[in-house]
């Protein structure tokens, strides 16, 4: 197994390394710009934009991967709102260069999806539930599904998943777990709104799915998550409370406050049934995961 992963300096990418690393699997990590990530041998690393067909095509004849796992996007939900050309070209185009060139190689295509592409008015979805996206990023990403679903390429798999949480090296975005436990340490006040339901997903746990995947060459379309569905504001509540900190700075409101660019899906959560079933996904509870952040 030779891996080519994308996106590779982002918190999913960085666990991706470790989890190929400790397996002594071959590995080849890339990300546009240079290596940020300390864990990740130089020899190990080459840079790539996914938006450059040429070198997307120079990165494959070189390395001739047997699996590609594909984490790059941009995942600023309201970002990709006010700037839907950019959020297309590196969500749908840059994925579809890399399944031309995955096809061209014969290699398993893995691409990394999200709970967004649903529209959220039920909670608990199935892998073959009917997506409705309610913007453009939940679009793209839908798109980019689409890519697979209705090519003649059929050696891929999706791996749909939910607020991804943990700690990583150099990290350009930060997530609500890591977040939410340095500001409230510091006595900030956060607002943290209640009407929006999610299962936040340990991204050591997604990234030993994402390899499972790889190994058993599954394919298909894999809902991988944490196994609780909670709103946001219990997310921070519960991170509070297992450190120890005081919540008197916590802010309880809801999302018709914060005038943000893009709708988002009220509830999400998903049934894991099949990962279970078909990996053997066995997701930690946050607070069984908070003593490593």
């Amino acid at each position: 197994m030779k891996v080519l992963i994308t996106g590779a300096n982002g918190l999913l990418g960085q666990k991706l390394v470790l989890q190929l690393a400790k397996n002594n699997s071959a590995f080849l990590a890339t990300s546009k710009g240079e290596n940020r990530n300390p864990d990740c041998p130089s020899a190990n690393y080459t840079s790539m934009d996914i938006c450059d067909q040429h070198a997307v095509f120079e990165v494959f004849e070189r390395y001739k991967p047997t699996h590609v796992i594909h984490t790059a996007a941009i995942t600023n939900v309201d970002a990709c709102e006010v700037n839907p050309d950019l959020c297309y070209q590196v969500n749908v185009e840059g994925t579809r260069y890399l399944v031309e060139a995955s096809s061209k190689h014969e290699a398993h295509f893995q691409c990394l999806s999200t709970d967004f592409v649903f529209d959220g008015l039920k909670g608990n979805y199935k892998e073959e539930d009917a997506p409705n996206p309610l913007g453009h990023y939940a679009n793209s990403k839908v798109e980019a599904e689409k890519l697979l679903q209705e090519s003649e390429f059929s050696n891929w798999s999706i791996v749909r998943t939910i607020i991804v949480y943990g700690t990583g090296n150099n990290l350009t975005r930060t997530n609500i777990v890591c977040w939410a436990k340095d500001a409230l340490s510091k006595g900030q006040e956060i607002r943290i709104i209640d009407d929006q339901f999610r299962a936040p997903t340990w991204a050591d746990d997604l990234a030993w799915a994402c390899v499972r995947i790889c190994k058993l060459n599954k394919t298909g379309i894999f809902h991988i998550s944490g196994p609780e569905t909670m709103s946001i504001y219990e997310i921070v509540e519960r991170v509070a409370r297992h450190f120890s900190i005081s919540t008197n700075s916590l802010v309880r409101t809801d999302s018709s406050t914060l005038n943000q660019p893009a709708k988002r899906p009220p509830r999400t959560g998903f049934d894991l049934s099949k990962s279970r079933r078909e990996l053997g996904y066995n997701p930690m509870t946050l607070e069984e995961t908070l003593p490593f952040i």
